[in-house]
């Protein structure tokens, strides 16, 4: 793993040179497909280099990191048509998968620690850079202050752990600790990260005042960062959790479901796309805590769909927004008078997002409902409401921005540039193939 380490740091040279914002982005997408001679298919750790490796679940989360930044930089080619700092722009994007990078293919709580509280400084410059409104400095400290909130009590039980049990490495976490203060310190900072409803007021906050780049790796991964943290820690808390998972479980149905009705009523298109978030997020987190089989690889499935579908709708709304220059949704009417073609991957990624089939969603949720209906009936309740509800505003955005009367404030219209066909389709694709190779996603446990 060091190797892609190596072949990361030697592109910061790269950000630097003139006119190569595209060379950046042929580089990643080279990764990627190297990163495939590395896969790992089961939950043993392979390419073991210092204190990384590779796991299934690790290279899941790495493969898509890599995807999303390099559609990241596709996406924000209005910073290099404008000149505006892209060259420091490649370098942040570079940087956060760096820190990415090391978080997800590190084997110690440590390490994982330190470099899951870097991953947070890049992200804050990007929405603090290249932000749209002046609210982005309230957005960014919102951010800022949430995770670091949390972060200290975490770091705390990491030495307690260390004292106790002589031990960080992933590999030796068999041990079982019996306390609720400590799970409560070392899980808190992945509650607030997925984010958990009563904690999750910074992330509609951060993707409204982000860039379109800010809001895709918000949304694509660093919201994975949390669940992927619970994943690898809950083997530590299967008594105190067993205690008290519910408490966790019942705040995430209830929330879903509000936060789905909060999105029923949203008139900026960022802020549903951003509340839909935390919706689902809300049902992974609920997988994860039920600590099953069907809980955590629906959980996988549903991070890594969620990562991809809000991602694309992300970028649908930020194709809007360079054209009206509004995201609101009085302003972005009658759009499939205007764009005929786009409005098809409007609609696509609207059924994505409401767990249409063939899309990974659909999966995901189905494995949820297996999860939470074994862990409790009661469960199936919530569930229905959250999918009728996530159908319900899928459709109220999709109906509101293609159809009605076209606002008369415009004077001139792309229908839609190559480029921004090919990074819809670059969501889209995996988003609905990689369901037929899903069992893929059942082998790291």
């Amino acid at each position: 793993m060091m190797k892609f380490f190596f072949a990361l740091v030697f592109m910061i040279p790269l950000s630097f040179l003139k006119k190569s914002f595209w060379l950046n982005q042929y580089v990643y997408f080279i990764l990627v497909f190297l990163l495939f001679y590395n896969l790992s298919f089961n939950y043993l750790f392979l390419n073991v280099s210092y204190c990384f490796g590779v796991d299934l679940l690790t290279f899941v989360m790495i493969l898509l990191s890599f995807w999303i930044c390099s559609l990241m930089i596709l996406a924000s080619a209005g910073i290099y048509f404008k000149n505006y700092y892209y060259n420091l722009f490649l370098l942040i994007v570079l940087i956060l998968l760096i820190s990415l990078f090391l978080t997800f293919i590190s084997m110690n709580l440590l390490v994982f620690y330190l470099f899951f509280e870097i991953s947070l400084i890049p992200t804050l410059i990007l929405i603090m850079g290249w932000g749209y409104q002046p609210e982005r400095l309230q957005a960014g400290v919102y951010l800022l202050f949430y995770t670091l909130f949390a972060s200290l009590p975490m770091m705390v039980s990491i030495f307690f752990f260390y004292k106790k049990f002589f031990t960080l490495d992933f590999f030796f976490f068999f041990i079982e600790v019996n306390s609720f203060l400590f799970y409560m310190c070392m899980n808190m900072v992945f509650l607030i990260k997925m984010p958990m409803y009563f904690v999750h007021l910074w992330l509609p906050k951060a993707h409204v005042e982000a860039p379109i780049s800010g809001s895709m790796i918000l949304a694509g991964v660093m919201l994975k960062l949390g669940g992927y943290g619970l994943m690898r820690l809950m083997s530590l808390f299967l008594t105190v959790g067993m205690k008290v998972n519910y408490i966790f479980i019942a705040i995430s149905m209830m929330g879903g479901f509000l936060v789905s009705l909060i999105c029923l009523r949203q008139s900026d298109m960022k802020a549903l796309i951003a509340y839909s978030s935390v919706a689902h997020m809300g049902l992974v987190l609920s997988g994860i805590m039920t600590m099953n089989c069907w809980g955590m690889c629906g959980a996988l499935v549903l991070m890594l769909a969620h990562g991809l579908c809000s991602s694309g709708l992300f970028c649908l709304a930020n194709i809007s927004y360079e054209r009206l220059m509004s995201r609101s949704l009085y302003l972005n009417k009658g759009l499939l008078n205007v764009m005929p073609s786009m409005s098809l991957w409007w609609f696509l990624f609207t059924c994505c997002n409401m767990a249409a089939p063939p899309s990974l969603n659909l999966l995901g949720e189905i494995m949820l409902i297996n999860s939470l209906m074994g862990w409790s009936s009661l469960c199936i309740i919530f569930m229905s409401l959250i999918s009728f509800f996530s159908a319900s505003y899928s459709l109220y955005l999709y109906s509101y921005t293609q159809h009605g009367k076209i606002y008369s404030g415009f004077y001139f219209f792309f229908t839609g540039f190559i480029r921004e066909y090919l990074l819809l389709f670059l969501h889209w694709f995996p988003l609905n193939v990689l369901i037929l190779s899903s069992e893929f996603f059942t082998m790291w446990i």
